[in-house]
């Protein structure tokens, strides 16, 4: 099964570090974000990848060219795909599900990091018969909790991850009928396929109860170094 990376984004929210290259390229202790991205991936079989480029395509490009010549991809079908500057992430999807019309993919995107079981989700694809699956997580926590009685502070504390509900984290199984639901380039994924999904009872929640984290900010970045030197780090932990 090949897995579609979706990189094209300007990440705006982390604009400290994309000035001159797209998130999935930021530095997590001297690696790029997609290459311990792709590594939960290698870790667990999957070989064959679709990256979806846009802002900075050339980054990607002369990443994946360099990592090839020093043996990093010797072993996995890689392929940059630049699905246009100005496109949505439903129509990234789309142009690369065109690439391998008829096959069942993997599409996460390319700034955040989890230590999902790949042959769980598959499993609980399979099980249930819809065409989408997405990875539904809880948010990383980061505020302090108030519990508060009568305007009397009556504890502080942080906040418990599990006390959040919960979100797309990404990592969705996607049948090859789900290009039907997207409907332009310039469509987000999230407010287009994935709705009309839902509608007609087709998108199914694989909960992961483990390591995510995204790369939203500079201190989630910063969190994902300190993570980086563990051994393993968290998102290569059990998978």
């Amino acid at each position: 099964m090949k897995v579609i990376i979706l990189a094209g984004g300007l990440g705006t929210r982390i604009s400290e570090e994309t000035e001159d290259k797209p998130k999935p390229m930021v530095l997590i202790n001297n690696k790029p974000l997609i290459w311990h991205l792709i590594n939960i991936f290698t870790k667990q079989g999957l070989t064959e990848f679709i990256i979806a480029t846009g802002y900075k395509n050339y980054v990607i490009n002369d990443w994946v060219l360099s990592q090839e010549k020093y043996n990093f991809l010797h072993r996995l079908n890689i392929k940059a795909l630049d699905t246009g500057l100005n496109t949505q992430t439903g129509g990234r999807i789309a142009r690369c599900m065109k690439t391998v019309k008829g096959e069942r993919v993997l599409a996460t995107y390319g700034d955040g990091l989890a230590n999902v079981s790949i042959p769980a989700l598959i499993e609980f694809h399979e099980s249930h018969g819809k065409l989408a699956t997405v990875t539904a997580v809880r948010p990383p926590a980061r505020f302090g909790v108030l519990n508060i009685i009568d305007g009397e502070v009556e504890h502080f504390g942080e906040k418990n991850q599990s006390d959040s509900g919960w979100i797309n984290g990404g990592f969705f199984i996607l049948e090859p009928e789900v290009l039907n639901y997207i409907n332009s380039d310039g469509e987000p994924f999230e407010t287009g396929a994935l709705p009309r999904l839902v509608k007609e009872k087709q998108l199914m929640a694989y909960q992961h109860f483990g390591f995510w984290q995204p790369m939203d900010t500079l201190r989630e970045k910063q969190d994902l170094e300190k993570h980086s030197t563990d051994s393993p780090p968290p998102w290569l932990n059990d998978v």
